[in-house]
């Protein structure tokens, strides 16, 4: 079998999108990773999905200028997927945002290498929890066959990139609140009940301090419902990681020429 021009066209831009997908997803962005470990992952995933997509005709664009359009389409169209499938891990960044507001860790930050960016304690250890457990069950590997099955929807060098991503983000917004306060609802429950037995407490005895009692008592409620919640991880690692596949379906559908 002869490697020609055409072919080697063909072989970079699938690697550029594979690439572009890999440096901003979930699992592989993270900066705990190496820039060489990212690069022969894209690279070695690209050279399989040389083998599984078929080249039905060569490349159309006109000069080096019109390569380099298609090629820089390319990263994008693999940036847009990756960024549609992180969304799904900013749920836990949110309720655990949520919690920490009514337990009042709020102030104490953390550098989240995920996202690069400060989070909560809770938000954290929710965000490594979920990813852990999703790559325990090798649902990264599922993410990567998504991509890849996305040369069936969005051949190579076709591209659309519609105004319809836009309607798109705004819709999953509403999405997002509900999943967050859907997770982090056992928490906002409990500290509600803690709340309203303190309001009569404040009433029954004024002369107790009951900003301090509130405090440690809010702490200690908290964590308690965190810890009993790490039961149903599984359940919320589901949750999220259809999510994830829903956006990236959903990102495919809007770059897929009609």
């Amino acid at each position: 079998m002869s490697f020609t021009v055409e072919n080697l066209e063909f072989f970079l831009a699938i690697a550029m999108r594979i690439a572009g997908f890999v440096f901003i997803a979930p699992f592989f962005s993270t900066s705990s990773v190496p820039q060489r470990a990212k690069l022969l992952l894209s690279f070695s995933v690209a050279l399989i999905t040389y083998f599984v997509v078929p080249q039905d005709s060569p490349l159309q664009y006109n000069g080096v200028i019109g390569y380099a359009g298609l090629i820089i389409s390319e990263a994008i169209a693999g940036m847009i997927l990756g960024l549609f499938a992180n969304l799904a891990m900013f749920i836990l960044s949110f309720a655990g945002q949520i919690a920490d507001m009514e337990i009042g860790l709020s102030m104490v930050t953390q550098f989240d290498t995920t996202n690069n960016m400060q989070v909560t304690i809770t938000s954290n250890i929710l965000t490594y929890a979920v990813m852990l457990t999703l790559v325990a069950a090798n649902m990264h590997l599922y993410v990567l066959r998504a991509v890849i099955d996305s040369f069936t929807l969005i051949p190579v060098g076709k591209a659309v990139f519609s105004p319809q991503f836009y309607e798109g983000y705004l819709g999953y917004l509403f999405d997002f609140m509900v999943l967050a306060f859907r997770i982090i609802l056992p928490v906002f429950a409990a500290l509600l009940v803690v709340n309203a037995i303190l309001a009569v407490l404040a009433k029954a005895a004024p002369q107790m301090n009951m900003f301090v009692i509130g405090f440690q008592l809010k702490i200690f409620v908290g964590l308690a419902i965190l810890t009993i919640m790490m039961l149903f991880l599984p359940s919320i690692s589901n949750m999220i990681f259809e999510q994830m596949m829903e956006l990236l379906k959903t990102a495919a559908v809007y770059m897929t020429p009609q």
